[in-house]
């Protein structure tokens, strides 16, 4: 075993562990430790390393965590949260509403989106119900995953493949192949949920929604606005994609351009800064240096050639999408994998974008959303341990796999 997969192996055993005796580390703490190591060792230059941290994301998630922390700080997230579900009246029909409004939210949101804004709300209904936080954290991570699947612009890498194919339909492409598994699959979810987390259930009290007022109204009030821009833009997006315009918004600058209101125009922009979640954001940049530095050593290429196997079946793109994706992140494996794809069918790339996105449903590390709800529940004095995830996201996992496969085999054929 080379240097960097063996330091991304203890990594892995870290954030699974969390603990060396009587000190607690945080994810961030190991994967930058990680990224250090490699680079003090020469596995990868300092240019590389620069290079492969993604720019785009890392400002995108700048930008959104300023729009999140806005609608946190000024309550208006949670005022919205009673609007929405304040006619909820029982334990099973809130986590209907949390599942599926998620999932149909990060198609047009993006999940990244979803996790930022996501992660204090559920929280704040978990407490208010006394539920467990942990089943409504699993529930929004699993369907922000799945909701993201049937959408071009749900994850970054269905954008990446919806563009670099040039679909000349993209949004009736990703929904035609994918959206019948992925409400079977929600349902599943849902079934699954219940059953492991059937305790939370046996209660069967009325659920009372306290009413909530706005902590800081001024501030609400840019929130709103930057939602208003985000939505909007993400809107212009999706019509600009959808008639092959030339023009092309990236998603980095909808979310700066959402950020601009409360960090031009409130006296409380210094205080929205310093409570900004910078501790993701070194994950990310460790992340990106750390699997680029793995990527680089050729261990894995080369597994995968030993297999001697046609990479470019529906089967095949989707085991290997969702097994590689937890080591070097699905956006860079469907980077490195679409040029194997030119020639061959639409299904070969719905297989892509669904197994590289549930990926995700497997463990924490199988997509950044994950590690976005988690670092932002530690925020919150909460957290998701990684067999918490694994001992439900493993068998999900498998079972999303297989009903994506066997419909994309039935569609197309």
């Amino acid at each position: 075993m080379n240097l960097s997969l063996a330091v991304l192996f203890i990594v892995f055993l870290l954030i699974a562990v969390r603990k060396i005796g009587r000190f607690t580390i945080k994810i961030w703490q190991s994967m930058a430790a990680g990224a250090l190591i490699v680079l003090a060792a020469g596995e990868i230059g300092l240019r590389d390393a620069l290079t492969a941290i993604d720019l785009d994301v890392m400002l995108f998630l700048l930008g959104m965590f300023i729009v999140g922390q806005t609608l946190v700080t000024s309550g208006y997230l949670y005022y919205l949260a009673y609007r929405l579900f304040n006619r909820i009246r029982s334990a099973q029909q809130l986590l209907l509403g949390i599942l599926f409004g998620a999932a149909f939210s990060s198609a047009l949101l993006m999940n990244d989106t979803l996790a930022i804004v996501g992660t204090p709300l559920v929280l704040r209904l978990a407490l208010e119900h006394k539920l467990s936080g942990k089943l409504f954290l699993l529930t929004l991570a699993y369907a922000i995953t799945l909701g993201s699947v049937m959408s071009p612009i749900g994850n970054p890498q269905n954008l990446l493949i919806a563009t670099h194919a040039d679909l000349p339909a993209p949004f009736q492409t990703f929904f035609k192949a994918l959206a019948v598994p992925t409400l079977i699959n929600l349902i599943v979810t849902y079934l699954l949920l219940r059953w492991v987390y059937r305790d939370e259930f046996r209660n069967g009290l009325p659920l009372t929604h306290n009413p909530v007022g706005l902590l800081d109204t001024e501030l609400a009030k840019l929130g709103r606005i930057s939602l208003f821009l985000l939505i909007g833009l993400i809107i212009v997006k999706i019509i600009l994609v959808g008639l092959h315009s030339p023009i092309q918004i990236k998603l980095s600058h909808i979310a700066l351009i959402a950020a601009l209101p409360p960090i031009l125009l409130s006296p409380a922009r210094l205080r929205l800064l310093k409570s900004l979640d910078w501790a993701t954001l070194m994950f990310f940049a460790a992340m990106f240096v750390l699997t680029a530095s793995v990527w680089q050593t050729g261990v894995m290429q080369q597994q995968v050639d030993d297999l001697a196997i046609d990479l470019t079946t529906v089967p095949a793109i989707m085991l290997l999408s969702a097994s590689l994706s937890q080591l070097v992140s699905n956006v860079p494996l469907v980077a490195l994998y679409l040029p194997m794809l030119t020639h061959t069918d639409a299904a070969s790339l719905m297989a892509l974008a669904a197994g590289s996105t549930v990926a995700g449903n497997f463990l924490i590390l199988g997509a950044a959303s994950n590690v976005i709800i988690i670092q932002h529940a530690e925020k919150h004095e909460a957290t998701l341990g990684f067999f918490e995830f694994a001992r439900i996201g493993i068998p999900l996992g498998f079972i999303n796999l297989l009903i994506y496969w066997g419909w994309l085999s039935y569609w197309y054929n």
